[in-house]
């Protein structure tokens, strides 16, 4: 067992857990932020995005010792009152179903419009495309990023 301080959300947390723990498990198992979902527990469905100093990763797949000073944003920190443009979008082209990879996708999409404010259909389907939803939803994603794209830049 190692303690470590992070940068979560704006706020500094400290743990002791194993240094090879799973970012993914210290933020559900030890900081009670369960909106971090567990999908396949190997990178590949992304329902555990995060983003690690603005970038979008796989919590899964990120052992805590490897965050040291790195700043986390998680879905619960994304914006205080649910209005991130990302967010806003995603409501208004109801894109949830069964809602379990919704966080994951937010947290891509919000990443990857950071970087790229006006992306192209084939720049949001490459982007996105790590990202699995099993209820399908995809097209509702797509048209809600790009509405995000939108709200932000106006």
């Amino acid at each position: 067992m190692a303690n470590f301080s992070l940068k979560i959300n704006g706020k500094t947390e400290q743990v002791d857990v194993d240094p090879t723990t799973p970012m993914l498990w210290v933020l559900r198992d030890h900081l009670q932020m369960v909106g971090t979902k567990f999908g396949c527990g190997i990178a590949q469905c992304g329902a555990c995005t995060v983003h690690l100093n603005d970038n979008a990763v796989r919590s899964c797949q990120l052992p805590v010792s490897a965050v040291g000073e790195q700043a986390i944003t998680t879905i619960e920190g994304l914006s205080e009152n649910g209005d991130h443009p990302v967010q806003k979008a995603w409501l208004e082209e109801d894109v949830y179903q069964c809602g379990y990879c919704q966080a994951g996708q937010i947290m891509n999409a919000s990443a990857f419009l950071k970087k790229n404010p006006n992306p192209t259909d084939e720049e949001i389907e490459n982007a996105m495309h790590g990202n699995i939803c099993r209820c399908g939803t995809y097209t509702r994603i797509k048209k809600a990023i790009k509405n995000a794209a939108n709200l932000q830049n106006a």
